[in-house]
């Protein structure tokens, strides 16, 4: 039983697994490099899902949705590439995942910005008026996770987004874990830069990523090389999408990410979310009906994402348990978020995470709980 989705969605739906394969045996060719048949082709598919992934997210730009090998690749690409100067600040979360925060520390490192973790708390509500005294004249971004992929505290966007527009602030939105689970609009919700994986929510597979960039911003590509246009040239070239993605894209990757789009959109995003919410319930329930148990996070309105602790008994110790003697998959540990650890308090110990996705079923979550029902009565009769 695979109960690890916020770490990559697995199982695959069977159109992703067929549009990779038949990308390597069909058109393996390089996209935009070559005039031939298999090579259009492959280019063909890209643009596809370059038009598909703009239209999912309510952005009017296919040519700047730009492709990365991961969402960590995307967020570099967001916060190195932005032309910060020393002493801009930068209004965050502490929930934010490693790959928002190491990337800031080595721009406050390197380029002397500030950065202000705004603590949002453990329940559903979001202080709105706290953030945003957290705003400076010098705030030059706001970067927030859309979902706490520790707690599935859900951030309120749009909001956000809304001040950040007001404000004339760059807003920079990961949502490593609501693509494909909850609705976003760029356009909607004043979202600058949008950076998501292509494995979780997507349902695509792994070394896939996006960066969607929108209009009027401007950033300095982490990378330079052959981008198959402007050869003659010794300067990357500034037109979007080239501008950011020098070298073979990944066209595999890719032809499964538009799958798992076209999966998600058949499924909706409604009914993932209700089914997510449906699992979750079920399991938060059966867990406070386990002596020794602490839950953490939202009591409601939350992600499928729920961390939990069992007193006395080692969060990896659990995890080696149920892998190897009820063959459960979950995870346990900081979960490359140390500061969202802080704010539950479980910064010391960590916290074993289930996370639930479209294909977790009901029965799943039942044997969960009564593998941990069996652990805890071993340990404390």
């Amino acid at each position: 039983m695979y109960l690890d989705q916020a770490a990559s969605s697995f199982p695959k739906p069977p159109e992703v697994v067929e549009a990779m394969t038949k990308a390597l045996t069909e058109y393996a060719a390089n996209p935009g490099r070559s005039g031939h048949r298999m090579a259009v082709k492959a280019n063909e598919v890209i643009s596809q899902a370059r038009e598909q992934l703009a239209d999912f997210f309510g952005f009017a730009y296919p040519d700047r949705v730009c492709f990365t090998s991961n969402a960590t690749s995307a967020l570099n690409q967001g916060i190195k590439g932005f032309r910060f100067q020393s002493g801009d600040h930068v209004l965050t979360t502490s929930y934010e995942h490693n790959s928002v925060r190491r990337p800031l520390e080595n721009m406050k490192e390197k380029s002397g910005i500030e950065i202000t973790y705004f603590d949002s708390g453990v329940t559903e509500d979001f202080d709105m008026d706290a953030f945003e005294k957290e705003v400076t004249p010098q705030t030059k971004m706001i970067v927030v996770s859309h979902g706490s992929n520790l707690t599935g505290k859900i951030t309120p966007i749009k909001e956000i987004g809304k001040l950040a527009k007001e404000r004339g602030i760059t807003f920079l939105v990961d949502a490593a874990q609501t693509a494909g689970v909850l609705p976003i609009s760029m356009e909607n919700m004043n979202i600058d830069l949008l950076a998501f994986p292509g494995h979780k929510g997507l349902l695509g597979p792994q070394g896939t990523g996006v960066l969607i960039v929108g209009k009027g911003v401007d950033l300095e590509p982490l990378q330079q090389g052959g981008t198959g246009s402007q050869s003659e040239s010794i300067q990357q070239p500034e037109v979007y999408p080239e501008y950011l993605e020098s070298g073979t894209l990944n066209t595999p990757g890719i032809a499964g990410l538009l799958a798992g789009l076209e999966t998600v959109k058949r499924l909706s995003l409604e009914a993932i979310h209700r089914h997510e919410q449906l699992l979750i319930s079920k399991l938060i329930d059966g867990l406070r009906s386990i002596d020794y148990v602490t839950i953490y996070g939202p009591s409601s309105n939350r992600l499928g994402v729920v961390p939990f602790t069992i007193e006395g008994i080692d969060g990896q110790e659990i995890a080696i348990i149920l892998d190897q003697h009820y063959d459960i998959a979950v995870r346990a540990g900081l979960h490359c978020t140390p500061i969202g650890h802080e704010s539950i308090g479980t910064s010391e110990c960590g916290a074993v995470r289930i996370s639930v996705g479209p294909y977790n079923t009901e029965e799943e979550i039942e044997q969960v709980l009564t593998a941990l029902q069996e652990i805890v009565e071993g340990y404390f009769g």
